[in-house]
Formats: structure tokens, sequence, C-alpha cells
């Protein structure tokens, strides 16, 4: 989702853009349209020798690092292939960039789901200590400190953007954000009655993915005596506002014109993660102090277009 706004976000700037993936970018529902606009390279992040054999080829200005095994269930599921595509595979970046050419600027994807819940803090910021709960998180603190380690180890130009949850309708299914949109989709097209949830007291700070995009690289356009003078590298990227998954549920049925949506909602114990983080909240002061960002889309504006999306999506389906 968010290499895709990236890359649509860069083209016009006249950049060459390049993309990294275990699977044919093109392949993707995401990425599909960008067609011979931006050159990819078929590569698992794991093989250190294909990472630097690709960077050296490419020798690139800007290396963002999206790459992630980023589903939390999933990392309980298999938190050593999570370990090893979060952790290992920044590494292999890193070492790329060490190697080859220290003058590369690079970006890393971190997410709050390191803060975890333990600091009763209603807010979470840059020096906010970090208590993972999940191996997904676990993963994403070690890259998020090796990055930090390597920029004050040999002066490279790595910096971490801490990523509260973002959305947009190229999301994947697999995610509840777009279980909850496609499935009130289907309700809207008569496809379907009903859907499962888990928990939906579970709270988080949701964000438009294309409005961090532009965070993300405003970060990497920092000049380097700023940067490394002001010790900027790291920001919290966040909306400042937290809403439930129950809130979620219901600004995406009022996208359709149903308050009553309980009915149409059912709840499934074994969807249920272990340990989950409660409520998390970022402050986006820094960031916004700094680079000037704030973000432009509503909650309920990026609810609605992934509604509509897919809405569109089944009704092309239906009838074709």
């Amino acid at each position: 989702m968010d290499g895709s706004h990236m890359a649509d976000f860069l083209l016009p700037k006249d950049c060459k853009v390049y993309g990294i993936s275990r699977t044919p970018i093109l392949d993707s529902d995401a990425s599909s349209h960008l067609g011979s606009d931006v050159t990819s390279y078929v590569i698992d992040i794991r093989d250190r020798k294909a990472v630097r054999n690709v960077i050296s080829e490419i020798s690139p200005d800007e290396i963002y690092n999206f790459a992630s095994q980023s589903s939390v269930a999933d990392s309980w599921k298999d938190p050593i292939a999570t370990h090893e595509i979060n952790s290992g595979g920044v590494i292999n970046l890193l070492e790329s960039i060490r190697e080859l050419n220290k003058e590369i600027k690079f970006f890393q994807a971190s997410s709050s789901e390191m803060f975890g819940d333990k600091q009763n803090k209603k807010f979470h910021d840059e020096i906010t200590p970090f208590w993972p709960k999940n191996p997904y998180a676990s993963s994403k603190l070690y890259a998020h400190w090796i990055t930090k380690n390597y920029r004050d180890a040999y002066g490279i130009f790595c910096c971490c953007g801490i990523l509260f949850n973002h959305e947009s309708e190229r999301r994947k299914k697999n995610f509840v954000s777009r279980k909850i949109t496609l499935e009130v989709a289907k309700i809207y097209l008569g496809l379907s009655n009903s859907f499962s949830l888990g928990n939906i007291k579970v709270k988080r700070d949701w964000g438009y993915s294309k409005d961090y995009i532009e965070a993300i690289w405003g970060i990497l356009q920092q000049d380097r005596e700023t940067f490394f003078s002001g010790k900027n590298g790291d920001f919290v990227i966040s909306s400042g506002q937290t809403r439930s998954i129950e809130e979620f549920v219901s600004t995406a049925f009022s996208a359709i014109g149903i308050k009553g949506w309980e009915k149409y909602v059912d709840y499934d114990e074994s969807l249920i993660r272990p340990d989950d983080t409660h409520a998390l909240c970022g402050d986006p002061s820094k960031i916004k102090r700094i680079l000037g960002w704030v973000p432009k889309t509503s909650f309920e504006d990026m609810v609605r277009r992934m509604v509509e999306n897919d809405i569109d999506i089944l009704r092309r389906s239906r009838d074709a």
C-alpha cells in the first residue's frame, strides 16, 4: 500500500522510481496501475547478496523501506519469518548502504505497535519508552534501533518514521480496516447480510496513507547539516486522535446510510489476539513544528473513500 502511494507521489516529481518485492510488483492490486513507470526487481529482502546487488546496480539517492510482514495476527503464527523479514531485511539494506555509498538517504517505517500500552500515557511521542507486546512489534523495534545505531555509528542519513495506523483504498483485505469496508460494501450491494469481528473496543490513531507519504518524503528532504545538528532523526507520524474499531464500523455503515449497524456484526472470540494493545495515540507535535506537516484527510473521509472504492470494485466484478 505505502510503496504504491510513494511511487505515485514521486513520479510527478520526475524521479526515477524502483521497486523491490518478493513477488512481481505489477501483480499487486495496489501497484498494477504503475506499469512501466516503475522499474521493479523481484528479490527477497532476506537475501543480503541480492539486496546489495540491486542497490549497487540502481545507485539510488533515497531508499524508503516499507518491506514488512505487517500483520500482527500473522506474526503470532510465524514469528521467525516476521523477525527475518522485519529485522534482518533492514540490516541487509543498512549494510549495503554502509558498504556501497553512505550518502544514500534511508527511511525506515517503524510502527506505533512498538509502544504497547504499559506507559499509561494518553499520547506517545518520540521519547516515549517502548514496550512491544507481539512478535511484529518486537521485530519492528529491532529495526528501529538498528537504524538509529547506523546513523550514530556511521553518519548515515537514516531515520525512522513511527507510523501510527494509516489506511487507504489499497489496504490488503486481511487487515481489519479493509475487512470492515469490504463487508459493508457487500451488505450495501446485497451480497451479504452480516460479518464477524473480534474486540471492537480496541482503539487506534488512524490516518490516511497518502497524507503520511507526504510526511515521509518531507523527512528525507531535510538538508544533512540540519538533520544531524538538529538531531531530527525520528518522527511520530499520526493524527493525534484515537478511534475504536467500533467507531470505524459505525462510520463505514454511515457511508452507506445505515445507522443501526449492530444487527449486521457478530462477535467472534476466535478473532481476539493474544495480549493485544488496547489503545494507542500519537503526538505529532515534533513533525508539525519542524516540517510543518499536518494530516489533511479526516477519519470520516478516509473510511468513506474506502467503502466507496470497495463498492466500485464489487460492482465491476459483479457486472463483468
